[in-house]
């Protein structure tokens, strides 16, 4: 039965031997699923997060998949309004990742609030003087656009395209999607950004604090650069990871290469205004709060390597290779440095999220460590096995990749 499901044309493993791969990550589904409703139930105080640390390990979270997430609509805006088209090839599989990763921040973020019943008080009462009221706003419309964009993808099931009424709502689809791009597009930019300028106006975190370029944060702006640098290499990253695990080549060495470029073109720019805007914060905005910029890394683990280990390492040598790698280098380097650029913004997004808490900011504050419970790591991985779990059927039964019909089985295989 379970092969009648699987798009014609695509050749897929036995299904025992994908339930075998399901299983680990719906045991760690279970787990996830137990540490949520204990949080919900219990309260947060099953969580390790208090006055001092209001933001943890799920607020790294969001931030990291959100950011990660900007793949989909960076792909979406590249291929309708940009009009490269060579994309396509990605173009569903980018917004796979971008419905797991919105869907799996409310998830979690349903959690965090500890009273989802009353999370509908965001949108009836919300404060209008918070940016985390545009964010709700925007995060929520967006992962609509996602599920209106993820809806013809699903109707590309063998079943369900043998029902006429689905092949005509699809195709009507298609036909407001470049409308959704532009959409999609403009709540990314102003949700990404409002993330980073909601750290960017704390002024009682000197660490994250930032000047403004007219009413925005300098924040508001890394945010969005580094978000839609980040997209593409997670897009070629995770294309790279299925590929090998299914034993295809799912898409040609110029769609690597393609995303590649824009990756290390995006990426050079956010290293550059990174740069300008640690040295205007080291040499002015430290300076006016009567701190030294370098007192904030006398306190280990976070010393100033980290910021070298940001900027440098996970930042300017992987946009060199990536732009190196446009025709010299091959696929494996691409992969290698859209890794680095992965790890470049989880590891800024912990850096506003808990160096910023770590940090303390009056004479008589100790320096404090957050370590999260098992609850939260327990939650934390549960959106990781959603994620795997949904792609994974959708990769199965779905036709993500166009150019699978004709693709051959890699070397070994």
């Amino acid at each position: 039965m379970d092969r009648h499901l699987v798009a014609r044309g695509a050749q897929r493993a036995p299904f025992r031997r994908f339930a075998l791969w399901i299983a680990p990550w719906a045991v760690m589904l279970v787990l996830g699923a137990y540490a949520i409703y204990l949080c919900l139930s219990k309260g947060l105080n099953q969580t390790n997060m208090d006055n001092r640390f209001a933001f943890g390990l799920w607020i790294f979270l969001d931030l990291s998949i959100i950011a990660l997430g900007a793949g989909a609509f960076f792909t979406g805006f590249l291929v309708y309004i940009m009009k490269r088209h060579e994309l396509r090839a990605v173009l569903s599989s980018a917004v796979v990742l971008g419905f797991i990763c919105y869907s799996g921040a409310i998830l979690i973020l349903m959690v965090d609030v500890g009273q989802p019943l009353r999370a509908w008080f965001t949108f009836w009462h919300p404060n209008v003087h918070s940016m985390l009221t545009e964010v709700t706003f925007c995060i929520t419309c967006y992962l609509t656009v996602l599920a209106i964009e993820y809806a013809p993808i699903l109707m590309k099931n063998r079943k369900l395209k043998d029902i006429p009424a689905f092949l005509v709502f699809e195709f009507e689809l298609h036909k407001v999607m470049p409308i959704l791009a532009g959409v999609g597009t403009f709540l990314s930019f102003f949700h990404q950004g409002s993330l980073g300028g909601l750290y960017g106006v704390l002024q009682g975190r000197p660490f994250a604090f930032r000047e403004g370029i007219g009413i925005w944060p300098t924040t508001f702006f890394l945010f969005i650069v580094s978000a839609v640098a980040a997209g593409p290499s997670f897009i070629l990253l995770t294309t790279w990871l299925v590929s090998k695990i299914s034993g295809k080549r799912l898409v040609t060495d110029n769609v690597s290469r393609l995303l590649a470029r824009i990756s290390g073109i995006l990426l050079i720019v956010y290293v550059l205004l990174k740069s300008v805007d640690t040295l205007g914060w080291l040499n002015k905005t430290v300076p006016e709060f009567g701190l030294s910029g370098m007192s904030f890394f006398l306190w280990a683990p976070f010393n100033v390597w980290i910021l070298f280990l940001e900027v440098v390492v996970f930042g300017l040598v992987p946009a060199l290779l990536l732009l190196a790698g446009n025709k010299q280098l091959r696929v494996g380097w691409l992969v290698f440095s859209s890794f680095l650029v992965c790890c470049g913004i989880l590891l800024n997004r912990f850096v506003m999220t808990i160096q910023t808490l770590s940090l303390p900011t009056l004479p008589f504050d100790k320096f404090m460590l957050y370590s999260p419970s098992w609850q939260e790591v327990a939650a934390f991985l549960f959106v990781v096995a959603y994620g795997v779990i949904v792609y994974s059927l959708s990769f199965r039964y779905l036709r993500l990749f166009p150019q699978e019909a004709g693709a051959i089985r890699l070397q070994g295989d």
